[in-house]
């Protein structure tokens, strides 16, 4: 009997936005655990150098270019991985871009990039990741993982995020329902619920007197780190969470309360 309920030996794995950030670190921590890890994104030159780390570590990783609002995209990643290392029974739909400012100054146009990305991408990613994971016994095999990463901005309203929040919000809702949609098939989906996180990007944005702000309004008055995600991520990819379904977990070091 495995005495770690955590081991990932034996899966295989689907990251999107994998090429830095979040998705480079939750690729790296699913590597790190056994499981064999498939990086996708349009940046196909980052991916390579991370997927060379992590055989580098011993690990096993394949990236593929993916952009997860293309549905033949999305396929052909599917098709890759499946190639290299046999179906794909864990899915983390991380890919997500961010637009901060007013809506009334909001382009339509940008208003549409972002939810392409942020709410069809995470759509066509688990639809696809689903339908093989149904037509590969899951449902017998009570193996199927689906991660979506969405935000607290999902829960609790910001200033200048609208358009980011609606579209988090909907994938969160948009896991729920597959959850219950997907419950008698063996496929289990979940959200993990990050808060503001320290990145190069997010650390100069709060460098600015509106971001020094709403750094003082957090009761801790700091930002969460990427690797504060590694646990929930583990535990929803593990057979430790066979009867976890259509659950949000919230990781912000108390930036909603």
């Amino acid at each position: 009997m495995n005495s770690n309920p955590f081991d990932l030996a034996g899966r295989t794995a689907l990251v999107t936005g994998a090429s830095s950030g979040i998705g480079a670190r939750l690729a790296s921590v699913l590597a790190g655990a056994g499981a064999r890890v498939v990086l996708g994104a349009r940046r196909k030159a980052e991916l390579e150098a991370l997927a060379a780390g992590i055989v580098a570590r011993g690990g096993a990783a394949r990236a593929v270019a993916l952009d997860v609002t293309d549905e033949a995209s999305v396929i052909a990643a599917y098709d890759e991985a499946e190639r290299v290392f046999g179906p794909v029974d864990t899915i983390v739909a991380n890919a997500g871009i961010a637009v901060e400012g007013r809506a009334t100054d909001l382009p339509v146009a940008e208003f549409d990039r972002l939810m392409a990305v942020n709410l069809r991408g995470v759509f066509l990613t688990v639809r696809e990741g689903a339908k093989r994971l149904i037509a590969n016994g899951s449902k017998e095999k009570e193996n199927g993982r689906i991660v979506i990463i969405s935000s607290i901005t999902a829960k609790k309203a910001f200033r200048s995020s609208a358009v980011y929040a609606a579209s988090k919000a909907g994938a969160s809702m948009l896991g729920k329902s597959l959850a219950l949609d997907w419950a008698r098939l063996g496929v289990n989906v979940n959200m993990i619920l990050p808060g503001y996180i320290a990145t190069d990007l997010t650390s100069r944005l709060f460098t600015a007197p509106a971001g020094k702000e709403l750094l003082e309004s957090f009761p801790r008055r700091r930002l969460a780190r990427e690797s504060d995600l590694d646990g929930a991520l583990l535990f929803l990819c593990s057979d430790a969470a066979r009867r976890v379904t259509g659950a949000e977990i919230v990781i912000d070091d108390g930036q909603s309360l």
